[in-house]
């Protein structure tokens, strides 16, 4: 009966996640229009001024000095289920960090992508599925370190469809997120518009 039950929930937790993979398609494609427009523009683009600006210097540091988003974590040996309900959905994240024992040392990442596409449309069992199954392994991850430009981070999302990258200086140190590179990229928009109006009003020389 608890099997049935869990079973249950763990179908509601998938229409849950697949409006979140949906809106996250937005944010994919919003990358990829900026970027479009930047090649189509050339050096008149809202991207000229990021070609020297890093990872580190983009995105903010968290309070416990990590870089980038917030993330949350999980073993290789959790049940997906269990990941599921009671780290993605409960903090409304769309994918994990699979770390190894050892600590800050990335194993892989889960995402809901992984869930919908792994078990829900392979018609596998989510109680007995482990994380470790339908994770995206360390070996075959697109990463960063905190010195890779911006651009280029951006450039890797978009080729490789992701929307998570994590950063790692010899061990995992944060995540960047496509939220993380258009809100630079907005971040630069405005400061442009700034000085602009600035010399507008001749306030600067």
């Amino acid at each position: 009966m608890q099997g049935i039950v869990r079973a249950i929930r763990s179908w509601q937790e998938t229409l849950k996640i697949a409006n979140s993979h949906h809106s996250c398609r937005r944010e994919t494609n919003q990358v990829e229009k900026i970027l479009e427009g930047s090649e189509s523009r050339g050096s008149s683009s809202p991207l000229k001024g990021l070609e020297n600006i890093t990872v580190a210097e983009i995105v903010s540091r968290n309070g416990d000095g990590s870089i980038g988003s917030s993330w949350f974590s999980c073993s290789a040996d959790d049940a997906a289920i269990d990941t599921v309900q009671n780290v993605m959905a409960r903090n409304n994240v769309g994918s994990l960090v699979v770390l190894k024992p050892e600590g800050q040392h990335i194993a892989g990442i889960v995402t809901e992508g992984d869930y919908l596409k792994k078990i829900i449309a392979d018609g596998r069992c989510p109680i007995y599925t482990k994380v470790g199954e339908i994770m995206t392994c360390e070996d075959k991850l697109v990463t960063v370190t905190s010195d890779t430009n911006i651009l280029k981070a951006m450039q890797l999302m978009t080729e490789n469809r992701i929307r998570h990258v994590p950063v790692i200086d010899g061990k995992l140190v944060g995540i960047i997120s496509v939220v993380d590179v258009v809100k630079a990229v907005v971040k630069q928009q405005n400061g442009e518009l700034e000085r602009l109006n600035e010399y507008i009003k001749g306030e600067s020389y």
